[in-house]
């Protein structure tokens, strides 16, 4: 699988090309967020990891750039900052996973198998609900309006979808998207619910997702959610 690497520290750059390539990947470092979303435009790959704060174009910027031009590679975010608000800001940005510094090798390779293995994971067939439909191939929502999702809000769609007769444990969709990764909570479900009811607002859905007073989790017509 091919890694892109975006990362201005270069001995940090360095130890992530040599932990990654170690590990199996085909690896591309950069040094500054201009020249990662030149490479992520010319060649395709299978993850990318920046940096948010580089030289040139800053890590959040180039995201969301690739975004913008249809790039749909995972991407996980190499932080210093901890905070929520400044966590939210990247998942805003159409970043998949952040990592804060410092971190453990072991870590961010976890989180780079997670990532990849979901994005080789995902079905090419398109999947429908009401009156939505959801491609895999492109990450693409659709209704009147089409929008892109990011990779975990494609799978928390595609479990919802799958899934429409009945509510969803909370507990049960934690463990299906996010695996094991600790850090994530009921909180960071919650904010991609949020994620995806824009997203189906934003394509002039009638659905909604709806969390119930027992934290189940399901997509229904919104005249349902609202009563």
């Amino acid at each position: 699988m091919k890694i892109l690497v975006a990362e201005d520290t270069r001995d940090l750059n360095r130890a992530l090309e040599v932990i990654l390539e170690q590990s199996g990947y085909e690896v591309t470092c950069v040094f500054d967020g201009r020249e990662a979303l030149d490479r992520a435009l010319s060649q395709s790959f299978d993850g990318i990891i920046l940096d948010i704060m580089m030289p040139k174009m800053d890590g959040l910027e180039a995201l969301r750039e690739m975004r913008g031009r249809g790039i749909v590679a995972p991407v996980l975010l190499l932080t210093a900052k901890a905070e929520v608000d400044d966590r939210v800001v990247g998942l805003d940005a159409g970043a998949d996973d952040y990592l804060p510094k410092p971190f453990a090798m072991k870590e961010l390779l976890a989180r780079v198998r997670a990532l990849c293995k979901r994005r080789s994971g995902y079905s090419d067939v398109d999947l429908s609900f009401g009156d939505i439909r959801l491609r895999a191939d492109t990450f693409e929502l659709a209704c009147e309006n089409t929008v892109r999702l990011s990779v975990k809000e494609l799978e928390l769609m595609q479990l919802l979808i799958r899934n429409a007769d009945h509510p969803l444990a909370s507990e049960f969709v934690l463990g299906r998207i996010w695996e094991d990764d600790r850090s994530a909570t009921g909180e960071t479900l919650a904010l991609y619910v949020s994620y995806l009811r824009a997203k189906l607002k934003a394509v002039a859905s009638t659905l909604a997702v709806m969390v119930n007073d027992e934290g189940g989790i399901r997509l229904v017509a919104r005249e349902v959610a609202v009563r």
